[in-house]
């Protein structure tokens, strides 16, 4: 499926997803099992927010990218960049994460 909305991708062009459940605007609540389906975008020690850009602190100490406060999360699902296959989460929880 190709989504030809803006959305957020990472490096590599993979779609990048938010988390319904993540709503504090402070940590994320995808651990565990979840992210076995789910990668939380890892952020490096050294990484500083930029604008809507910011970070958060994971339950393991870990550094994440957050966009406008919504922790960000790659899809294991999708298999190349564009695809948006994590939309298509059955609980309905989990969206494409957009700039606008």
């Amino acid at each position: 499926m190709v989504d030809n909305h803006p959305m957020l991708v990472d490096l590599k062009g993979m779609t990048l997803y938010y988390f319904d459940r993540d709503d504090s605007g402070t940590k994320s609540t995808c651990d565990g099992k979840c992210t076995e389906s789910w990668t939380p975008v890892a952020a490096s020690a050294n990484a500083q927010a930029i604008d809507d850009f910011i970070l958060i602190t994971r339950s393991d100490g870990s550094k994440m990218w957050a966009f406008r406060h919504r922790p960000l999360y790659s899809s294991r699902a999708d298999q190349a960049p564009g695809d948006t296959n994590g939309a298509e989460d059955p609980s309905n929880l989990w969206h494409i994460a957009r700039p606008q």
